[in-house]
């Protein structure tokens, strides 16, 4: 369930309090986790954190990333069983496993043999899927099929094989934040391949893209974030077209039907005071749940997800783009 890259843009910055007009920011970017980052960070003594932020993302990946063959989680997918897990993976193995039962599992990091036989992953692709194919595969596929036993991972399964790509961009983000706090920087925005989490006494103004299928990049409205972090996915730029049947092939699929057919949602931006993590986690499990079914999880679930704010793109039946937030988002439209 590797995510789609970029869909948020930082526009403008807004600060809210009049203490940090003297005060410049530091801005940070470079490389992480496949695609880029931008930092930006208010600190009175002026520190520069280049070193210790390479630092921590060079030991998330080490814990975590499926395309770094010595990683932790690569060892345990290649069969590995005396790897111990560090805090990291046992984090996310733990925010996962509770993003799993909320959604009852669509959101499922057991889905990678699936994710590698689409070719959206660091695998071998598998040709010519069919019905019977996927079947075959689905066996490998369920988080209630794998334990964290004394910091060891335990599959029911030695074929199953773990993804945690589809909030590990998000818990990179919380894991810098957390070391931002720990400095006694209150202030500050990060963003890893459009992923947010933003902090402190400001207002950060951010866009939410219009899906463009055609590469091009136009923005639909944009937002503020207030101590918040917010996360999108979308299905309407990493796809893949099957040459026989001519149908679309998402980067996100339903573990439970083994499929990535692209549905009428196009894009679903989660918003919430909570983790970046944990939006990135429901961002990825509404676009494999579609509109319907996530309007529906919404409703259910209104009392036990307090703050949580989600903006919809989808196509109607008619082929034209429309939109569906939750009633407590404020949107800005950009003309």
């Amino acid at each position: 369930m590797k995510r789609l890259l970029s869909l948020l843009i930082l526009l403008i910055l807004v600060s809210s309090c009049s203490k940090l007009k003297d005060n410049n920011p530091i801005k940070l970017e470079g490389d992480a986790l496949g695609t880029t980052f931008h930092i930006t960070y208010y600190d009175k003594n002026q520190r520069n954190y280049s070193i210790q932020i390479d630092s921590l993302i060079h030991a998330i990946n080490k814990s975590l990333s499926t395309y770094l063959p010595t990683s932790d989680i690569s060892k345990i997918n290649q069969g590995d069983t005396s790897v111990i897990v560090d805090a990291y993976f046992e984090e996310v193995f733990n925010k996962s496993e509770k993003v799993y039962n909320t959604t009852k599992g669509i959101f499922d990091p057991t889905i990678g043999t699936l994710v590698n036989a689409w070719g959206f992953g660091p695998q071998k692709t598998m040709a010519h899927l069919n019905q019977t194919k996927i079947d075959s595969l689905l066996q490998y596929v369920g988080y209630d099929k794998v334990k964290l036993v004394n910091h060891k991972i335990i599959k029911s399964n030695p074929g199953i094989y773990l993804d945690f790509n589809a909030i590990a961009k998000g818990y990179a983000i919380d894991v810098l934040g957390r070391f931002f706090e720990t400095q006694n920087i209150a202030t500050y925005l990060i963003e890893i391949g459009g992923e947010i989490r933003a902090r402190g006494d400001k207002t950060w103004k951010v866009a939410i893209e219009h899906p463009n299928f055609d590469g091009s990049q136009t923005f639909q409205a944009s937002i503020n974030l207030n101590n918040e972090s917010i996360a999108t996915s979308g299905s309407y730029r990493k796809f893949k077209n099957d040459v026989e049947t001519g149908k679309k092939y998402i980067h996100i699929i339903n573990p439970k039907t083994g499929f990535a057919v692209m549905s009428n949602l196009l894009s679903a931006s989660v918003i919430a005071p909570a983790d970046c993590a944990d939006v990135d986690a429901y961002a990825t499990a509404f676009i494999a749940m579609g509109l319907e079914q996530t309007k529906t999880f919404l409703k259910a679930n209104a009392s036990g997800m307090s703050g949580i704010k989600v903006f919809l793109i989808y196509s109607d039946e008619n082929g034209s783009i429309q939109t569906f937030k939750t009633e407590n988002l404020v949107l800005t439209k950009i003309d």
